[in-house]
């Protein structure tokens, strides 16, 4: 899990898009309290961008630029429905990603979906009963 978060080409902030919303949309608190701090800190990277983040069900892409809303829409597919959309797929393209690029948020995203369904199930850190206000 180290070599997928800090050996591979993706920017920050695209990396931890792959990995927050997995957390969210798993209920993975711990893995969540984590890494969307991490994401805050990106650079660039602003409250209102995170603000969409958090959403379970985005519906606009808010503050998000076009790559960022490309890879939280794929990282939704990959987790709710594992079959992406042809659309959401062309999307990530068409906001400028490469092939290299797009295996590594899917091995991101697919990665960290591993980890949050760990992390629930075990209950890691007794964080699953808490939720942030957002969430609930």
């Amino acid at each position: 899990m180290g070599a997928v978060r800090t050996q591979g080409t993706l920017p920050d902030d695209i990396r931890e898009i792959a990995i927050c919303r997995p957390a969210l949309i798993n209920r993975a608190w711990f893995e969540w309290n984590a890494h969307s701090p991490i994401l805050l800190k990106t650079k660039g990277f602003s409250e209102d961008k995170l603000a969409v983040v958090k959403q379970l069900n985005p519906t606009s892409q808010g503050a998000l630029d076009d790559r960022q809303w490309a890879v939280l829409r794929y990282s939704d597919a990959i987790t709710k429905d594992v079959t992406v959309p042809q659309s959401v797929f062309d999307d990530l393209k068409k906001a400028g990603f490469n092939e290299q690029e797009i295996v590594e948020i899917t091995l991101t995203c697919a990665s960290y979906n591993m980890v949050s369904r760990f992390l629930v199930a075990l209950d890691v850190g007794e964080a699953n009963d808490k939720a942030p206000e957002y969430a609930t």
